[in-house]
């Protein structure tokens, strides 16, 4: 049997276990096409914060080398009929967000900086699309994974080759619940269950950690268990990418330099026929419209001292 068909038949086997799931994802993504919610109320980030409208500073001078394509060449853009994204400025050697080894975590939901760049986060792992390999491997767009265990345990292979292009895997709980509906020692196991199986399986262990829905961020409570449990900030978003379009949290619908975007791994029968990879197209579509590259999240970071 094919790849491609392998990956359909264990797509049906998962699909009537992780329904319940993907009906909780829905409400952190695309309910068709510009609805799903934004972060629980109460998500106010720290130390980033929330940014005024328009905070983006005035006359944002064009990324060096905005005229080349970002990673792949310009003949993958043309595969996948993509207009390519102009390449994102090198990290910066002094991190906007600096990590503590002890201590509470923070919370954000974009990063402080200049830079004409966004970050593109990925969530849960339900859709294990081959065609999205091959298109990350031709296009060399920097995502981070927030994967759930029990989504993802069926195929911890299929993130390997995501991870091997040097996209970072994050911690996002093991079966997805709603936080601040749960007791404190239960939010515990779901993300240290998590920590565990994931660096178990990709060698590293998360830094971040993101909520389900991004409900109860800001709770002493989550605090806590993230701190007992190894990640060093909670990770929420400033956009989330829908089935064509983005949902946008500021009223003037528009990207501002380190925003953090949340897209989930999704096919067909959450995107109402669409491709993961169709999907994805539309994102990159949507930032090369308003002038911004994609840069990786982690690459903005500083972690803890060892």
């Amino acid at each position: 049997m094919s790849r491609d068909g392998r990956s359909r038949t264990r797509t049906r086997t998962y699909a009537a276990g992780a329904l319940a799931l993907l009906a909780f994802a829905t409400a952190c993504g695309d309910n068709g096409g510009g609805g799903g919610a934004a972060p629980a109320a109460g998500t106010t980030t720290t130390p980033a914060g929330p940014r005024p409208t328009g905070a983006a500073p005035a006359g944002t001078a064009a990324t060096p080398g905005a005229t080349a394509p970002a990673g792949g060449d310009a003949a993958a853009w043309a595969k996948w009929k993509l207009t390519p994204l102009a390449s994102a400025p090198a990290p910066p050697a002094d991190k906007p967000v600096k990590l503590e080894r002890t201590g509470p975590v923070p919370v954000f939901s974009d990063v402080k900086t200049s830079d004409k760049v966004v970050f593109i986060t990925i969530d849960d792992g339900a859709e294990k699309d081959p065609k999205f390999v091959e298109m990350l491997t031709d296009l060399k767009v920097p995502i981070s994974m927030f994967l759930t265990r029990d989504i993802v345990k069926n195929d911890y292979g299929y993130f390997k080759p995501l991870q091997a292009l040097g996209n970072h895997i994050q911690n996002h709980t093991v079966d997805h619940p709603v936080m601040s509906k749960i007791p404190p020692e239960k939010q515990k196991s779901e993300i240290c269950d998590d920590q565990s199986a994931l660096t178990q399986q990709y060698g590293t262990a998360p830094l971040l950690f993101r909520p389900p829905f991004g409900d109860g961020a800001n709770t002493p409570t989550l605090n806590t268990s993230v701190q007992e449990c190894g990640p060093r900030a909670i990770v929420l978003w400033r956009e989330s990418m829908q089935i064509h379009d983005m949902q946008y949290q500021a009223a003037d619908k528009k990207l501002k330099p380190g925003d953090i975007i949340l897209a989930h791994f999704r096919g067909p029968k959450e995107l109402k026929g669409a491709t993961m990879t169709q999907m994805f197209g539309d994102l990159l579509a949507r930032i090369q419209e308003q002038g911004f590259s994609v840069a990786r999240l982690e690459d903005y970071i500083q972690a803890p001292a060892s």
